[in-house]
């Protein structure tokens, strides 16, 4: 198993978890963490899928209702919108993974988690918010990190640390640990396009083409 196939699966684990017992998100993350720690190799890419989705989960979620016929997310099994609240994260944010690696690897752990039904579900799903991404029917402003960060969560003062932004909290880790300041972060933000009859989110047209080498 690939170590960001790993990453994926202990994401959606983790955000089950809040799901499921409720009460500070970051608090339910922090004990997950302390019973299934991720493998050294998928920490990173864990924390980032983790953060992206709790930091953005009320327009993941609109935007997952509004391809979904009808369903609310409410009404979806935990395992498939947790699994769909991770693909379409990755899809509108992180442009250095090719959209079909995104959509396959959510059908994969969706066979491998959800119902028998769950693969064709999230398929269905995530083709449709593809065409709306292509068709630049969707924008997503978010925080993404440009370049490798540290564990930012790991280890910190949550008292201290919860209202410091993501940018400042790998900064402080890295100065901590001797090593280079990361890449600056490029920014996009959250914002609902007015009079869309599916209310969904408009799409940067200006988010460079995805593809290359990739190891999902």
């Amino acid at each position: 198993m690939g170590f960001r196939r790993r990453a994926r699966e202990l994401a959606m684990q983790a955000l089950y978890y809040v799901d499921i017992r409720g009460g500070i998100p970051d608090d339910r993350v922090t004990l997950f963490r302390k019973l299934y720690s991720p493998p050294e190799k998928s920490k990173i890419f864990f924390t980032e899928l983790v953060g992206g989705v709790l930091r953005h989960r009320t327009v993941l979620d609109t935007i997952i209702e509004g391809f979904s016929s009808h369903w609310k997310i409410s009404r979806m099994s935990c395992v498939d919108r947790n699994i769909l609240r991770i693909a379409v994260f990755e899809i509108l944010a992180r442009d250095d993974i090719p959209v079909k690696v995104s959509i396959n690897e959510a059908i994969d752990i969706g066979k491998k988690y959800g119902t028998e039904d769950s693969g064709a579900f999230i398929n269905g799903i995530l083709d449709s918010i593809h065409q709306a991404w292509n068709q630049g029917q969707i924008t997503f402003e978010a925080v993404v990190d440009s370049g490798p960060e540290k564990d930012r969560r790991e280890d910190l003062n949550r008292s201290n640390e919860e209202t410091r932004s993501d940018e400042e909290t790998v900064v402080r880790n890295r100065r901590r640990e001797g090593m280079s300041e990361p890449a600056r972060v490029k920014r996009r933000s959250i914002s609902l396009a007015p009079g869309l009859r599916k209310r969904i989110v408009d799409q940067d047209k200006e988010t460079p083409k995805r593809g290359g080498d990739y190891d999902s």
